[in-house]
């Protein structure tokens, strides 16, 4: 992994200065090597090391892969907290968890001092909660000289948490990216879900190089039901073509998904088998599967909004950014050279999309947070 030729910087860096900002595209190792780094080094000899993630499947399957690194199983040495499920122990000293979940526990118990190493992975996403949790580390650092604190993000817009924390230093890793040829529409598609039924199939027959297939879609009714049309045109796909093509296993991931069927995307392909997974904005970051090398991006998301003027909340349907764009292309060259299928023309991408998305504490109701 990129990570490891910066083990002695980064475990230098955090000796040297309370707080210590990482850039590092998903896949660097960063979320699953530092804090191994640092416990190694002696930082879990006495108290824990935490990291937060924006989305439970994230805290899940990094715990997991830390743990299998380590020789261990959840609950001893490395374990993680969500919602409804705590798999840790007296004995552990590696702790991934929500952003949700830390934030309470820090309201409980302000000054932190169960933990010598505080990791706020995935901030660029500015979740609610982890802008909250950066405005109180802030304040706790004054109170805590000995407290740690590394601020993760996978995108270049570092300086901005760095001047934050009085200009903290920066460690850049680059990514392990590969060359990943963009493809555009000539046209707006009039329908995205039908566009990318219509893709995956296209990919699927006709290109000729092995490899997964992830498809972006707004949301959990969008990729229901292109799993129902794709799962209909398989089986006449079959009859038309024969054998000659792959089997397709068709795999969703979106937040309300059971954990453990979020957990089968992470499952090894089967052999004379394409993998296609359908997945909202959750795969953009927080998460990396392996053997993807097409992507198919409807450069749509679901977001949550308030109107202060009618009082109310709503998920609604927008368009993605082009720092979102650029990190979901960015999925198909992570084990070798991709491509990524954009519904959507190269006009509207350079002249349309925003360059960064809203932080969510600007679109949302924060009564319940206050």
């Amino acid at each position: 992994m990129p990570v490891y030729k910066y083990r002695d910087r980064i475990v230098d860096a955090v000796s040297e200065n309370q707080v210590v900002i990482v850039v590092g595209e998903t896949g660097s190792g960063k979320t699953t090597q530092i804090l191994q780094y640092l416990y190694e080094s002696g930082y879990g000899r006495d108290r824990v090391l935490a990291c937060t993630q924006p989305r439970r499947v994230a805290a899940i399957s990094v715990a997991t892969r830390v743990a299998e690194e380590m020789n261990t199983v959840i609950g001893q040495v490395v374990g993680y907290t969500i919602r409804f499920d705590d798999a840790t122990s007296e004995l552990t000293r590696i702790r991934y968890m929500t952003d949700g979940i830390f934030l309470r526990e820090f309201l409980q118990s302000p000054e932190l001092e169960k933990y010598s190493v505080v990791m706020i992975d995935e901030a660029h996403e500015r979740t609610i909660s982890t802008d909250i949790l950066l405005g109180l580390i802030k304040e706790i650092c004054k109170l805590r000289s000995d407290l740690k604190v590394l601020i993760s993000s996978a995108t270049l817009d570092s300086e901005k948490f760095s001047k934050y924390f009085n200009d903290a230093p920066i460690i850049q890793i680059p990514g392990r990216l590969y060359p990943v040829d963009i493809y555009y529409t000539n046209s707006p598609e009039g329908d995205y879900a039908d566009a990318v039924v219509a893709t995956v199939l296209q990919i699927h027959v006709t290109q000729a190089v092995p490899g997964d297939i992830l498809a972006f879609l707004p949301g959990q009714d969008d990729i229901e039901y292109v799993m129902e049309v794709l799962n209909e045109r398989i089986l006449g796909l079959g009859d038309a073509i024969g054998t000659r093509v792959p089997y397709i296993l068709l795999l969703p991931i979106y937040a309300n998904l059971p954990n453990d069927q979020q957990r089968k995307i992470f499952h090894p392909t089967p052999p004379r088998t394409r993998k296609v997974v359908l997945a909202t904005n959750i795969a953009e970051t927080s998460i990396t599967i392996d053997g993807i090398v097409y992507v198919v991006d409807t450069g749509m998301c679901k977001i949550n909004t308030y109107d202060s003027k009618m009082g109310m909340e709503s998920l609604a349907v927008t368009s993605i950014s082009r720092a979102s764009a650029d990190q979901r292309a960015g999925r198909a060259g992570r084990t070798g050279p991709g491509k990524c299928f954009r519904l959507y023309t190269k006009p509207y991408y350079e002249l349309e999309m925003e360059a960064t998305a809203a932080p969510e504490i600007q679109r949302s109701n924060l009564c319940s947070t206050i």
